[in-house]
């Protein structure tokens, strides 16, 4: 046995001299190449010093090599820590002092910023990667023989840890393990159809679960070939797709693509699947989609902690506004938050799973581990939905106030405390409001001393250089008090109701 993972997508890979992946810049990665990259990168780590077990963090921008550098660590045996582009060093420095790598990877234009964080986190070796192939992990990947013994590494063993937002405000290791990974892989190629024939436009980051391992390794399971872009480009896209069958994305990229004059049901004839998820799709864009191109995106649901764990059908109705049913080997009920116990169909209550997907608990967290699953192994999500008449799951709302703006996790607390720090403010609170662009956008309700002079622009200011851009929020409104409940709680449904059409104005 070698490592779980990269076993099955050896198994599965087809011809050495198929292309697995086509860069924007046209650099080309066969089959046969991601086996001898991976095998590079894993010696490189291991002349390192990364044994198996050990953390690998990275923050980079996305490219090939930082593929092979995920690829790397399975074969290693390490434990991969993709880390968020947009966060700040204070936020590196938490990330690096928790999960304790043994190497963080950053981009050579990093360094001088992010070295000082490192070494105050105690990481052993700061390495650096480009996108145009240079760095000097690059440099040990040229130096490393082109075959590697892969570190024997089971099933149950530790593959990734993402972080994600916490109750307190502090971010959480989300544990996710070889057979996480590979199981969820399995069944989202099955159950949407991918084979060796197809071929995925691919504008998603890669520290995120979505474009990493949703998008990537479902890819590398069916044998199938990605066209790799570092970002959303409309027009990029809609020249890519005469030579594409596929495509993932969250609600921005179809915000984007309906505001094209070039999207067409012909631009669109090639497609077969169009997908998004990592935050909610209006109703509204599900429709107008369709009568623009002819094709109903499917809408999934998944999390940091579980992967995918519900999608609408391949075949069959693809229902606005719902996420489908639970994928094969999930299972997915409705419970009342509060008491555990369970709800009537049709009712709202807070969505808990349970399946080889789900993650293992949070990294040096028992007791926050603990209190997030059922006696019976299901995980308390948080998010709040039913199911209707017909089986489809609605989300409605997340409990805990959690807010998914462009994909990506915003907790109100953490953006609360750096609002609340500010000179002049009293107190305030962090709601998600809807947005077309980005499914929600980051709103903040302040309340400020009468005698001060702060404003939006000064708020927004203050907090450029204290938090990643997609925690920022897009708007800041002055009121003269919080709306509460009688034990002194911050309604914050109110203030959701009272500014749900602040994007849409």
């Amino acid at each position: 046995m070698g490592s779980f993972l990269y076993d099955v997508i050896r198994r599965r890979a087809p011809a050495a001299d198929k292309v697995f992946l086509e860069n924007h810049d046209g650099a080309a990665i066969t089959y046969g190449g991601l086996d001898e990259g991976s095998a590079r990168m894993a010696g490189a780590l291991a002349r390192l010093g990364v044994q198996p077990g050990d953390r690998v963090a990275a923050q980079v921008e996305k490219s090939p090599e930082a593929l092979l550098l995920y690829l790397g660590c399975l074969r290693a045996g390490a434990v991969f820590l993709p880390l968020n582009t947009a966060y700040t060093p204070a936020e590196i420095e938490y990330f690096l002092t928790d999960a304790e790598p043994r190497v963080f990877v950053c981009d050579h234009a990093q360094k001088e910023k992010l070295a000082g964080v490192a070494a105050k986190a105690g990481v052993a070796r700061v390495e650096t990667l480009g996108v145009k192939r240079d760095g000097s992990l690059m440099e040990a990947f040229a130096n490393a023989p082109a075959e590697f013994a892969d570190a024997r590494r089971g099933p149950g063993d530790l593959a990734a840890i993402l972080y994600t937002s916490g109750t307190t405000g502090r971010s959480k290791g989300a544990m996710l393990s070889h057979d996480n990974l590979a199981s969820n892989a399995l069944t989202l190629v099955d159950y949407w159809r991918f084979t060796a024939n197809d071929v995925l436009i691919h504008a998603l980051p890669i520290y995120h679960t979505h474009g990493l391992f949703v998008a990537t390794n479902t890819m590398l399971l069916a044998g199938g070939t990605i066209l790799f872009q570092p970002k959303l480009d409309a027009d990029v896209i809609l020249k890519l797709m005469p030579r594409a069958t596929t495509m993932m994305g969250v609600p921005t990229f179809y915000t984007r693509l309906l505001q094209h004059k070039g999207l067409t049901p012909e631009a669109a004839k090639h497609m077969r699947l169009f997908i998004s998820g990592s935050a909610p799709l209006l109703a509204e864009t599900h429709r107008e989609w369709r009568a623009r191109t002819g094709h109903s995106i499917l809408e999934r649901y998944g999390m940091t902690e579980t992967n995918m764990n519900t999608s609408n059908p391949y075949d069959g109705d693809r229902v606005a506004g719902t996420v489908g049913f639970p994928l094969p080997g999930v299972s997915a009920r409705i419970r009342d938050a509060e008491t555990g116990a369970d709800v009537p169909r049709g009712e709202i209550g807070v969505i808990e799973v349970k399946g080889p997907n789900v993650f293992s608990g949070y990294w040096r967290m028992p007791e926050k581990t603990a209190a997030e699953f059922r006696p019976d192994g299901f995980f308390i999500t948080g998010d709040l939905g039913k199911i209707d008449e017909r089986g489809y799951i609605h989300i409605v709302g997340r409990g805990k106030d959690l807010v998914i703006s462009g994909g990506f996790n915003v907790y109100p607390k953490e953006v609360e405390d750096e609002i609340d720090a500010l000179p002049g403010v009293i107190e305030s609170a962090v709601i998600g409001v809807p947005h077309a662009d980005f499914g929600e956008g980051v709103t903040a309700v302040v309340v400020r001393d009468k005698a001060a002079a702060i404003d939006e622009k000064t708020v927004i200011a203050a907090l450029g250089a204290r938090l990643a851009k997609f925690k920022q929020p897009k708007r800041v409104i002055f009121v003269d008090d919080l709306p509460r409940n009688a034990m002194g709680k911050v309604q914050k449904n109110i203030l959701r109701e009272t500014y749900a059409k602040l994007f849409s104005a």
